[in-house]
C-alpha cells in the first residue's frame, strides 16, 4: 500500500469576500506542480459562498461535476433548462461533454452556502451533456453509495469508472473499504472530526491517496465523524 498525504493546512486557499475557497489540487490562482490531480480525480474545492452571491454563467466541457452541499443550499441554472436548488443530504453530477453553460449561487440571502465540487476526468469525450441530482440518505454508521458508473443504482451516475461514497460514524466505529477493481486509488477526506485511516491520523479536511491496494481500514476517533471517500482510475485517456 502507498499513501500520499494532502493536509488541510496545505491546501490552496483565496478568500475573495464572497467566496472563500481551498483547493486539494491546483486551480485557478492555486498552481502546484505536485498537486494536479489523483489520477482521474482533477479538482477537490471545498467553497463557502456568501449569501445571494454566486459564479454567473460560465462554461464547462468533457468534465463530469459532482457538488455536494454540505451547509446551506445552492442554486443552480445551465444551458440544457435545468434550474434547480441543490440541499444539504443532495449530490448533482453534470457531465459537461460537448459543452455546457450553467451558474450556481447561494440559494439563502441570510446565511452562507459551503459545498464540494469536484471534477473527474471523464471515459468518454463529446458525450451529450446531462444534469442529475438526487437526495441521499446516510443512515449512521454506515457507508452510502452517493456516485457511480451505473444508471439505476444507488445515487447519481457519471461517464467514468468512479465510486463516491460518504458516511457520518461515531466515535471507535470502523470499517473496511474494498476497492472494486484491481490498479485504482483511493482518496479519502476527513469531511468532519477525526479518523484513523491506512495508520494516519487524519483531521477536518485532511485526505490521502492511497494506492496499491485492495482494502483500506477506517475508524473514526472522535464523534460526528464524517468522511468523504472517492475511488477512481489511476490510468486511463485523461490528461496527465
Amino acid at each position: 500500500m502507498k499513501t500520499e498525504l494532502f493536509l488541510a493546512e496545505t491546501r490552496g486557499h483565496a478568500d475573495h469576500g464572497w467566496l472563500d475557497t481551498h483547493h486539494t489540487f491546483s486551480f485557478a490562482d492555486y498552481c502546484n506542480p505536485a498537486r494536479v490531480q489523483f489520477g482521474a480525480l482533477r479538482v477537490v474545492n471545498d467553497d463557502i459562498v456568501a449569501p445571494d452571491k454566486g459564479f454567473g454563467t460560465h462554461p464547462h466541457d468533457n468534465m463530469e461535476i459532482v457538488s455536494i452541499p454540505l451547509r446551506g443550499a445552492l442554486r443552480h441554472r445551465d444551458s440544457m433548462g435545468n434550474g434547480s436548488v441543490i440541499r444539504s443530504g443532495e449530490v448533482q453530477v453534470m457531465s459537461a461533454g460537448t459543452g455546457i453553460t450553467h451558474s450556481e449561487f447561494n440559494a439563502n440571502s441570510e446565511e452562507d452556502v459551503n459545498f464540494f465540487q469536484i471534477w473527474i476526468f471523464p471515459n468518454k469525450r463529446d458525450v451529450t451533456p446531462r444534469y442529475e441530482q438526487k437526495k441521499i440518505e446516510c443512515p449512521q454508521n454506515h457507508l452510502v453509495q452517493i456516485v457511480s458508473p451505473d444508471a439505476g443504482k444507488a445515487g447519481v451516475w457519471m461517464h467514468q469508472a468512479a465510486w463516491f461514497h460518504m458516511g457520518h460514524f461515531d466515535a471507535q466505529r470502523g470499517f473496511d473499504y474494498a476497492l472494486k477493481r484491481q490498479g485504482d486509488g483511493l482518496f479519502a477526506m476527513v469531511v468532519e472530526g477525526r479518523f484513523d485511516v491506512a495508520g494516519h491520523t487524519l483531521g477536518r479536511r485532511d485526505a490521502v491517496g492511497i494506492t496499491d491496494a485492495d482494502t483500506v481500514s477506517f475508524k473514526s476517533l472522535s464523534s460526528g465523524g464524517q468522511i468523504l471517500l472517492i475511488e477512481v482510475p489511476m490510468a486511463g485517456d485523461f490528461p496527465k
